[in-house]
């Protein structure tokens, strides 16, 4: 079994909060992860017809039943659970009673919003990361096929094909469950908008344009980008604000939390069909940030991540706040490092020296280049 290294931040948070919560996408390894942490508490599916029926019927009897704690997964299926849980947990102290896990982060943090505020802990579990498939021993030493794999557990584990395990995952989850979320009857629609997205992957996204080419309004798009960012398909880089007193770009940037996902999405197959993809820089830069992303949620650190762009085209791919430090981060899917790699990060120092800048590329090389920028390889991205 693979280690998640979101373990000892799960294991503090139980000592920490009545009840934790842990989010992520379908299939990104929560109900595994749950029983390893509290083995010894029942386990409760609201994915099973029969346990959703009774929870909604008798709330308080249905918890009265696990005077110790309990696992209670998909819980955001039952939302009068929650007021009920809100009792339970005001008439007990006693840390980590309950671990409460949801596929769907608007469903679930809206529920304890209202009704747990205080009493529970929040973590998100993302799909696996290169430095948790390193420390495995399973990692490769070819980038292309960690990002046509991606990181989905069960792919891993079972050592599937990954274009035919993601091609049921979208079936199932994107097609069916996401879209049953706000009733989307428009099927068509919504799926044109969601391999839309895959080419917006890794770039400013016009959301005018989305909605042009999808066929729908520019405010459908937006109910449908926080669909899929609640559901952990994609998320949102927002720009750094700051005091360069420049024109700063204000349109986000789009990216998927899985490249073999984001891949399926493309059509791309084989290794070879990558490498020869026009956008292949966009989704190496996709791979790069999500996995920093991955990391960061890992250690519970969930903010800090912009991109810089201004109006005259000066850019750095990712801004990484880390407490008092600033780290710039540009992404190149070369493998040899060349000056004009450097050109944002150079940029960006002039006016922020005390930030250390990086450059991330598709090479084996390590440089240093002066005492506040270095360039290292894609391998290096399980540390950063």
């Amino acid at each position: 079994m693979i280690e998640r290294m979101i373990m000892p931040e799960a294991q503090r948070a139980l000592t920490q909060f009545r009840a934790v919560c842990l989010t992520g996408p379908r299939q990104s390894g929560k109900t595994t992860l749950s029983r390893l942490l509290c083995s010894d508490k029942p386990y409760v599916s609201f994915e099973n017809p029969g346990t959703e029926y009774e929870a909604e019927q008798n709330p308080e009897g249905f918890l009265n039943q696990f005077t110790q704690g309990a696992i209670l997964d998909e819980v955001q299926r039952s939302p009068l659970i929650f007021r009920y849980l809100q009792g339970r947990l005001d008439a007990d102290s006693a840390r980590g009673q309950f671990i409460l896990t949801g596929s769907n982060n608007f469903l679930l943090q809206e529920q304890v919003a209202q009704s747990l505020a205080g009493r529970a802990g929040y973590l998100s579990l993302l799909p696996l990361s290169y430095a948790e498939l390193v420390q495995a021993r399973l990692a490769h030493d070819n980038v292309r096929k960690h990002i046509l794999t991606g990181g989905y557990p069960e792919i891993w584990h079972e050592h599937l094909n990954a274009h035919t395990w993601l091609g049921s995952y979208v079936q199932t989850y994107v097609q069916r469950d996401v879209r049953l979320l706000r009733n989307i009857t428009n099927l068509a629609a919504f799926n044109r908008f969601v391999y839309l997205c895959a080419t917006y992957a890794g770039q400013l996204m016009n959301r005018d344009d989305l909605a042009k080419k999808t066929g729908v309004d520019t405010k459908t798009i937006l109910a449908w980008l926080g669909l899929l960012e609640a559901s952990y398909l994609i998320f949102q880089l927002h720009p750094w604000y700051n005091n360069l007193n420049k024109r700063i770009i204000k349109s986000p940037k789009l990216y998927f939390y899985d490249t073999g996902l984001l891949c399926f999405l493309l059509g791309i197959r084989t290794e070879a069909a990558l490498q020869k993809y026009s956008g292949y820089g966009a989704v190496f830069e996709n791979w790069v940030v999500a996995e920093i992303r991955k990391n960061r949620f890992n250690e519970a650190q969930v903010e800090g991540m912009y991109y810089f762009r201004d109006s005259a085209g000066n850019e750095v791919d990712l801004i990484c706040e880390r407490g008092d430090e600033t780290v710039a981060m540009e992404i190149k899917a070369g493998r040899t490092i060349e000056n004009s790699m450097l050109r944002g990060l150079t940029y960006w120092q002039k006016y922020q020296p005390a930030s250390m800048g990086i450059l991330i590329h598709g090479g084996i090389q390590n440089e240093f280049i002066n005492d506040h920028l270095t360039a290292v390889p894609w391998t290096e991205v399980k540390n950063l």
